[in-house]
């Protein structure tokens, strides 16, 4: 660990495939909205990679090739919301936050809306957990920029070079670096490339523990 990061106070988790198993759904909801919107009908694949573009509003002007409006949005979230049945917590997750209670701040950061956060984590029963939410909807810049991340440390009150932040994708140890906080790669997720750089890599949940000492 770097002399930084000698005393984590913080840990702010990214949410889908760090977290739950969402990723069947959250493509299966985007494509609906699409067709319903009058667009193409999408692959996995096509609507995963446009996911580096930011939130929901960014990757449905994307996919949709003209501005999403707020119909789009609401018709994207209600598809979420129907198929949130289907997104699982990952095993260990439930017990590792029920473990960093009262030891630390506990934050999350997710390149999703803000929206899309709390009706799957409310839906998963882990929503109560977290002191911060931060979607991708509320910064200027999506990862691998540090906004996202600088963002929940300032609200829950502890500087970057104190925080651990926890994800599967690439782009979430990116982020992490660039804000100064300890960047953790959560081995467990769908995205994780073990080629990716990262302070500390996660093999399961219960090893974030150790962060909180």
């Amino acid at each position: 660990m770097r002399a930084a990061h000698e005393r984590v106070d913080a840990i702010v988790f990214d949410m889908d495939g760090t977290l739950i198993e969402s990723h069947a759904v959250v493509p299966a909801a985007y494509r609906a909205a699409i067709m319903d919107a009058g667009g193409p009908l999408l692959s996995d694949a096509e609507i995963i990679a446009g996911y580096p573009l930011g939130p929901p509003a960014a990757l449905l002007t994307h996919l949709l090739e003209r501005p999403a409006t707020d119909r789009d949005l609401a018709r994207y979230h209600a598809h979420l919301i129907a198929l949130a049945t289907q997104v699982t917590v990952y095993p260990g997750v439930a017990d590792l936050l029920a473990g960093v209670a009262g030891r630390g701040a506990v934050g999350l950061f997710t390149g999703a809306s803000h929206q899309a956060a709390e009706i799957l984590l409310d839906r998963v029963g882990l929503l109560g957990h977290f002191q911060v939410v931060v979607g991708g909807d509320e910064v200027a810049r999506p990862k691998p920029e540090p906004d996202g991340v600088e963002l929940a440390c300032r609200l829950l009150g502890v500087h970057p070079s104190r925080t651990a932040y926890v994800g599967d994708s690439p782009l979430d140890p990116r982020a992490a670096r660039r804000s100064g906080a300890l960047a953790v790669a959560a081995g467990w997720g769908h995205q994780y490339e073990p080629g990716e750089p990262a302070d500390r890599t996660a093999g399961h949940p219960r090893d974030l523990l150790a962060l909180l000492g």
